[in-house]
Formats: structure tokens, C-alpha cells, sequence
């Protein structure tokens, strides 16, 4: 009888996760990159409440990150919260510190001898990017880490793929123009999965991956990085105002981390969110 009463529980538990995975899966098919300088809207797939709180965990916030609990404005806080789309499961925040960061290094093939400028160029765009880096880790904690396996959030020095232009973006053209690709700067995407750490219980996390061009300047590129990494940190979405970092599009003079900027990462940290939070298998 207890055997018979284990194997049940297991099943459960086995049944539980696989709903969770068929979950992310159709999650998965809905769109998750947010594009670089340009506003537009992120769509997901609608869920059955019941059937999400059936599997995963309660929605609960997070303790605030030790830095954003001590931030603070001297004025009334001004946001851009509003901007800032959740998904099904909640706002995307980082619940593990420092958030591992991989930033593609400088790859010199074996017995070939490196184009100057090239090298160069990709030395410039890593040092731009770990600059932006150092710029957020005032917030939130970050680390550099060697490998994209061991990464929260992975930064690859590539433009991002191309897309075509839907018909609908080009309305006085002829149905039978070519719609070329667009090219872009940078863009970011994120993915989320079960992870399943060893001891502990399963749980809902995600990872980014950003790609940004090599083909900027230092100052755009830096400009660029500091962008898309405070998208990759949780703010899911674009300021109105250009001043702000996270400004829909990009301006001549690129504006630093402004406190509008910090207010809206602290007042998503204070939201609920299922991400995070282990998953009850005995229930």
C-alpha cells in the first residue's frame, strides 16, 4: 500500500513538471525580443489563470536587492513603470546575485595571424560593453563569468538576425515589392525554462541573450549595451522621456542611467512574479 501510494506521488510529481515544461513550451511560441531603438509592442500567448495556479508557485515579490533597497530620490519618484510589460508568470527579475554576465571575448583563430584593425575594433566593443556593465552593477550586482553556459545573461558580438518587414509596415508599397530585411543595432530576447538544481526544488528561471552590432562607434556602442542590458535586467520595455537610458529611440547624445531609470528597476523588483519561486511537488 505505501508502494502503491509512492509510485502515485511520483507520477504526480513527474505529471507536474511536464505540465509546467508544455507551459513554457507555448509560452515559448509566443515573441520574447524587444528591439533595440524602436518601440513596439511585445505580444505573449494568454493563459488560464486556474491553470497556472494549479502547477506553479504563488506570485510573490522578492526581497529587494541590498542596492535598490537603499535607493532613493530626493524628489517625488518619477517612473516609467507603467511602460513596462510582465509576462503571464510575472515581471522578470533576478532572484540570484551577482547576475553572472558573459561578454563574447576576442577570438584570435590558431595559426593565423590577426587582422590590427580588427582586433582593435573587438577590443573596443568588449570595452564598451564592460563598461555599460559597470554603469548597472551600481544596482544591481553583476560578474563577468568566462563561460555562456555558466550566464544569466549572454552578450554576443553579432548584429541581431535579420527580419523582414511585414506588409502592414509598408502600406503604399505594391503587394509585390520585396520587403527588405531590417537591419538593427542590438536586440534582446529572453527564454524561460525549468531549472532543476541539484537538492533544491525546481523552479522557474530565465536567461537573455543580447546580440549587439560591432559595427558602432565606442560611444553608441557603450550607449547601446547600457540599453539592452538594463532591458536584460528586468526593465520589459521603453522609456518615453529621452533622457532615460532605456529611451525608445536612439539620440545623438546618448543620456547616462537616470534616476527614472532606477525608479522604474525598483518598483518592478517590488512586484510579484512566479519566477524564482520553487515549485511544490508534494502538493
Amino acid at each position: 500500500m505505501v508502494r502503491k501510494v509512492k509510485r502515485q506521488l511520483r507520477q504526480w510529481q513527474r505529471f507536474r513538471l511536464l505540465f509546467v515544461c508544455l507551459l513554457l513550451l507555448a509560452f515559448w511560441a509566443g515573441q520574447f525580443r524587444l528591439p533595440s531603438w524602436a518601440q513596439g509592442s511585445v505580444s505573449s500567448p494568454s493563459f488560464n489563470t486556474f491553470q497556472l495556479d494549479q502547477v506553479l508557485p504563488e506570485s510573490q515579490a522578492h526581497p529587494l536587492p541590498d542596492a535598490l533597497a537603499q535607493w532613493s530620490t530626493p524628489e517625488l519618484p518619477d517612473d516609467y513603470f507603467l511602460e513596462v510589460e510582465p509576462t503571464p508568470l510575472g515581471y522578470l527579475v533576478w532572484t540570484e546575485f551577482p547576475v553572472r554576465v558573459f561578454v563574447e571575448p576576442l577570438a584570435v583563430e590558431p595559426f593565423t595571424s590577426p587582422n590590427p584593425a580588427e582586433v582593435a575594433r573587438s577590443q573596443q566593443w568588449i570595452t564598451s560593453v564592460t563598461a555599460a556593465m559597470d554603469e548597472w552593477n551600481v544596482y544591481l550586482p553583476l560578474q563577468q563569468v568566462e563561460s555562456p553556459e555558466a550566464a544569466h545573461i549572454t552578450i554576443w558580438r553579432s548584429a541581431p538576425p535579420l527580419q523582414r518587414q511585414q506588409d502592414s509596415e509598408q502600406p503604399n508599397q505594391p503587394t509585390t515589392a520585396l520587403n527588405l530585411p531590417r537591419v538593427r543595432a542590438a536586440e534582446t530576447r529572453y527564454q524561460l525554462f525549468l531549472d532543476r538544481p541539484d537538492n533544491a526544488p525546481p523552479r522557474i528561471s530565465h536567461r537573455f541573450t543580447i546580440y549587439l552590432s560591432p559595427n558602432q562607434t565606442a560611444d553608441y556602442t557603450k550607449a547601446t549595451a547600457r540599453h539592452e542590458i538594463g532591458h536584460a535586467l528586468g526593465i520589459w520595455g521603453h522609456s518615453p522621456v529621452e533622457t532615460d537610458a532605456l529611451y525608445f529611440s536612439q539620440v545623438r547624445t546618448s543620456p547616462p542611467i537616470s534616476d527614472r531609470d532606477i525608479n522604474t528597476l525598483k518598483r518592478i523588483y517590488q512586484q510579484p512574479t512566479r519566477i524564482g519561486w520553487a515549485i511544490d511537488l508534494e502538493s
